[in-house]
């Protein structure tokens, strides 16, 4: 399966105004980067943040995501988010903003 275009271009404009912003395909889905870290993504028809460690735990918490785990190896720090907990706008761009707020403590690359 390919990856969840129509989601890719609701994550894009949320992206794409950020400073540092580039894109990427990676992974079988596309990833969105801030000066050179991975921050969002898309993989078949789930949203992937980079949460960090502090965040990981409360955002599994959350009945619509899971570990980002596409390997059969979890990575910690990061999360998938199911197609319903991004329905709502408002619910996508709170998403995205917490991975924004995470990647935006890392150094750039």
């Amino acid at each position: 399966m390919a990856y969840d275009e129509q989601l890719a271009e609701r994550v894009r404009p949320l992206m794409r105004r950020r400073k540092g912003f580039s894109e990427k395909k990676m992974f079988g889905g596309v990833g969105f980067l801030l000066s050179g870290n991975m921050c969002v993504g898309v993989w078949k028809e789930c949203l992937i943040l980079r949460l960090g460690l502090e965040n990981y735990e409360t955002a599994l918490s959350d009945p619509d995501t899971r570990e980002f785990d596409i390997t059969g190896r979890a990575m910690r720090g990061w999360v998938m988010v199911e197609p319903a907990g991004v329905e709502v706008e408002a619910d996508l761009l709170d998403w995205v903003d917490q991975a924004v707020k995470f990647v935006r403590t890392l150094p750039a690359k």
